[in-house]
């Protein structure tokens, strides 16, 4: 499996190809799926570009997307969109349009409250499992971690990142049984990428992890880094 990541916390500043709106989102979305993603993850963007976790506003963006695709739309639930915990829980128990599912990191405050509600609410958790801090070792004693959808183990190390990775899937030994997606960002982004193809593991791509090609060459969409990725992981000869 290949998720398009669609914008991430990215806004204007990261050019024009970063889809910020919710026809943007769906015109990209469309396209990515096209190329080959089969899993959406988006940020909703208030109109000023700012990521929310606002029912109207995720509410909007998944209608959007669902109007031009038919794959599995997830969301964040990043704390940078709400950072009180309280707030951030009654954020997502007042969404009136469900995601498919919803990323959740597992190092930031409240976040076995907030997952707990999602699955309580019939939506998938990606437990997002980041290098570099505790997320690992507090998942590996959760009663959660059977219920997740799957793991997003995301490298947060750009410069070593291939053995930031391995480190990674060490700690999280048999991630209670639940599948896992691994992937980096920016320059560590192309090489976890290239190494989860070979561990046969689900991978992503997209504007929110890189802006750039293997070759470094700046990418025109994400429809360009999913088929670039179907290449460089293999998942192209796997599904021919």
């Amino acid at each position: 499996m290949v998720q398009v990541c669609l914008n991430g916390p990215r806004g204007a500043a990261d050019g024009t190809v970063v889809p910020l709106t919710p026809s943007a989102m769906a015109e990209s979305a469309a396209e990515a799926v096209a190329a080959g993603a089969t899993d959406i993850h988006v940020h909703p963007k208030t109109p000023c570009g700012q990521d929310s976790l606002s029912p109207r506003v995720v509410a909007a963006t998944l209608e959007a997307i669902r109007a031009r695709v038919s794959v599995p739309v997830g969301v964040t639930t990043g704390a940078w969109a709400e950072p009180d915990p309280t707030a951030r829980l009654a954020r997502v128990r007042s969404w009136t349009v469900l995601p498919d599912h919803a990323s959740v990191n597992w190092h930031e405050p409240g976040a076995e409250s907030l997952a707990a509600a999602l699955i309580d609410r019939g939506v998938g958790v990606e437990a997002g499992i980041w290098s570099g801090t505790d997320a690992a070792e507090r998942f590996a004693v959760s009663a959660l971690g059977p219920k997740v959808l799957r793991v997003l183990a995301e490298v947060t190390d750009t410069e070593t990142a291939e053995a930031s990775a391995r480190a990674l899937l060490t700690e999280l030994g048999g991630a209670h049984g639940r599948p896992v997606l691994l992937h980096g960002e920016d320059g560590g982004a192309w090489p976890v990428l290239r190494l989860a193809g070979r561990l046969g593991l689900a991978t992503r791509i997209g504007l929110e992890d890189t802006l750039v090609l293997p070759d470094g060459e700046r990418a025109t969409s994400n429809a360009q880094l999913v088929a670039e990725a179907l290449v460089q992981s293999g998942w192209s000869q796997r599904s021919s």
